[in-house]
Formats: C-alpha cells, sequence, structure tokens
C-alpha cells in the first residue's frame, strides 16, 4: 500500500480543507505463519500498538500477517502521518481480507480513528478536498484537482514538536465574527485559485484569522516563516496542520528561487524541500 502525506487547514480552510504531497509511506502486508511487524528506521512502536496494525484490526485480526512499514513523511510535524498509516492499515485490510469497501466507506473509518476527516481525506482521494469536519459515516468530500503552475516548499522543524492535543488546546471555543467572516472571504479566494489555477487568488487566500495567531506561541519561527514568504517571492505560507512544518506555496517556475531565498531564515533550525502536490490518493502498489 502506497499512501501519501497531506498538510491540512492550508490557511483559511480548519479541519475542512487539506491536499495530498510527494511524500509517502508504504505499508508491506503478506500472510505469515504468525504475527510480525518491522517498521524500518521509524520510531513507531513494533507491536500490535501500531497504528498501521491498529487501524488493520479495526476491519479484521492481523494474525497471521506480518507488516513492514516504510516511510518518508515526516512524525508529529503536521504532515498527515497518522492519517497515512491509518489508511494504510485500513487499505490493506479491505484489499486481503476481500471487504470491497468504497473510498468513502475508508473516509468513514478513518475519521472515525483519526476523530477528523481532512488529513484521512487527502490521503485517499488525492489533490486538495474540501471536507466535512468531524467524523461519523456522513462524512461528505469534494475533490479538486491540482492547480496548474502550483508547487510548493516544505520547511520541516529539526526539533520543534507540537503534539496535536496541545494545538488544539490553544483554540478558543467562540471567535469574533469579524474574523469569521474574513476567514470566509480568504477561503472562498483560495478555492476558485485552485480551481482556476489563478495564482492572484491563491495569494490572496492563503490568509488565517481563526486558528494560525492562537497558535503562534507554540511554534513562533513557524509563524514569522509564514509572514517572511511572500518576500521571498512565494505567493504566501501556511502552518501544515497543528504544525510546526510549513508549506510555501510558489509558482513552478520560482521554485528554486524561493527555496533559496529561505536559506537563512532556517539556517540551523529546519529543513526544506521543494515538494508537488499529489494528485494520486492512497493505492495498491508493487513494493
Amino acid at each position: 500500500m502506497r499512501v501519501p502525506a497531506s498538510s491540512a487547514n492550508l490557511g483559511p480552510g480548519f479541519d475542512s480543507f487539506a491536499a495530498a504531497v510527494d511524500l509517502t509511506l508504504e505499508l508491506e502486508v503478506v500472510e505469515s505463519d504468525a504475527f510480525s511487524i518491522q517498521a524500518e528506521g521509524l520510531e513507531v512502536p513494533e507491536t500490535r500498538d501500531n497504528l498501521c496494525v491498529r487501524s488493520f484490526e479495526a476491519l479484521g485480526s492481523a494474525e497471521g500477517f506480518s507488516f513492514v512499514i516504510r516511510s518518508e513523511i515526516p512524525m508529529a510535524g503536521g504532515l498527515g502521518s497518522s492519517a497515512a498509516a491509518t489508511v494504510a492499515g485500513l487499505l490493506a485490510a479491505d484489499h486481503l481480507l476481500d471487504l470491497s469497501l468504497d473510498r468513502q466507506e475508508l473516509l468513514s473509518k478513518a475519521a472515525e480513528i483519526e476523530g477528523h476527516a481532512d488529513n484521512a481525506a487527502a490521503a485517499i482521494y488525492g489533490g486538495f478536498v474540501v471536507c466535512d469536519p468531524g467524523s461519523g459515516e456522513s462524512t461528505g468530500v469534494t475533490r479538486l484537482g491540482i492547480p496548474a503552475g502550483i508547487d510548493g516548499v516544505l520547511v520541516t522543524p529539526s526539533t520543534d514538536r507540537v503534539p496535536t492535543a496541545e494545538a488544539r488546546a490553544a483554540l478558543p471555543e467562540e471567535v469574533p465574527l469579524s474574523e469569521a467572516s474574513e476567514n470566509i472571504a480568504a477561503a472562498a479566494r483560495l478555492i476558485l485559485g485552485i480551481e482556476r489555477s489563478d495564482a492572484d487568488l491563491i495569494a490572496r487566500g492563503l490568509a488565517d484569522r481563526l486558528h494560525q495567531p492562537r497558535r503562534e506561541h507554540l511554534f513562533p519561527r513557524s509563524m514569522q516563516l509564514v509572514s517572511e514568504a511572500a518576500s521571498c517571492g512565494a505567493l504566501g505560507a501556511t502552518i501544515s496542520g497543528a504544525g510546526p512544518s510549513v508549506l510555501v506555496w510558489t509558482r513552478a517556475e520560482d521554485g528554486d528561487s524561493v527555496l533559496a531565498a529561505l536559506a537563512p531564515s532556517i539556517a540551523g533550525w529546519g529543513e526544506a524541500r521543494r515538494i508537488r502536490f499529489s494528485a494520486d490518493g492512497a493505492g495498491l502498489s508493487t513494493l
């Protein structure tokens, strides 16, 4: 099974917007004499507590199967590593146990396990997704294609980690009406920009007033990078999921120059790489 990483929220789309990116988790599951698991170079449990295995066992027993996990998705960086593991386990169980679940059924189960649907939806469907927040059988998703000429630069801090629970706790139950209105306008511009491959609309749609400012104390250097991105030649930047990774949005032809311009700001703190948005969602592969 091959599952893409994902970046959720995308600025104004809190708990509703996400995009698949071209970093992947690969899960190999084969029949065996006894249960076993190998996580190659990953700091994850090699027991039934492993999220891939737990997700598999949400649909059926893992006894008699051998699991091998390989992943290039940074852990706890806001890039959907847990969603990718969840989707991989569910997809493996669906295939090996002949369950014939459709993508909506896989998404509903993944959202139930994850507690929210955005990362899982991007991992399953690929591309950009707009989905219902929360979980449940009625979790809906609308998939958008990849906007032409738009790439990204991903900045991943080397040491900073933000537990999702801590990031959630930083958010209030209510926000001012003016901030909610601004986010609605930004979200509309972002979706229109993605649909139309309009870089200027995308740039105007990346601003967020709901979650990023209220979490700034958890990742101040990441937020500084968000504020500096446009001056480096980018369209803008967004905190990826609960952070602290930063997704810098660029025109494809500007990617290398933006990467170079960001280098002084991240020296000794983070790692940057060019990435592409992935049109492909989770699927079977030959490993």
